[in-house]
């Protein structure tokens, strides 16, 4: 099983990784990170929405995401429905789609 710490550190080379690609910067919201006994949910935005509040900085497509706890795999959810719908779906064993 993966400490918070290993956990923290596979969340920030995964928004790392969406900065090089947009070229935008990007933080995890930490204050909207949700602890599972099986992982970590969490939701990510840009910086510059987060310092400002403007919705000219919004992005699109960034969904939540659990890293489980086990593996350190990381389970992008939708941006479709509320983020409750993705936990309950994970839970039941239905997210992600096969």
């Amino acid at each position: 099983m993966l400490t918070k710490n290993e956990i923290e550190k596979i969340g920030q080379e995964y928004i790392n990784e969406i900065q090089k690609r947009t070229g935008i910067e990007m933080i995890i919201v930490s204050y909207r990170t949700i602890e599972k006994p099986y992982g970590f949910i969490y939701s990510y935005t840009s910086k510059k929405l987060f310092e400002t509040k403007d919705d000219r900085y919004a992005v699109a497509g960034n969904a939540p995401f659990l890293i489980e706890k086990e593996t350190g795999n990381i389970i992008v959810f939708g941006t479709a429905n509320i983020r409750e719908y993705y936990i309950e779906e994970y839970e039941a064993g239905r997210w992600p789609k096969k």
